[in-house]
């Protein structure tokens, strides 16, 4: 079982490292929403409460980066 969490904590690391190589913004959130996301379940696998917090502040974060950006980009 914790082979499983392991790959999908491997998966978010380079969803997110795919996000910073990403030049395009709406990319870029996709990436961290997903790398974020499966960092979370790791996190949580880990029981470890810092890396929980960080990882739902992070997400959260490019949730709303890429709705704002996704509004921007309607309004032009």
């Amino acid at each position: 079982m914790s082979m499983i969490f392991k790959v999908i904590g491997a998966l978010g690391l380079i969803l997110i490292s795919a996000g910073i190589i990403t030049k395009k913004r709406k990319t870029q959130d996709v990436y961290y929403i997903l790398g974020g996301i499966c960092l979370e379940a790791y996190s949580i696998f880990l029981g470890d409460v810092v890396f929980i917090i960080l990882q739902i502040i992070f997400t959260l974060s490019a949730i709303y980066d890429f709705i704002k950006v996704s509004a921007i980009k309607e309004n032009n």
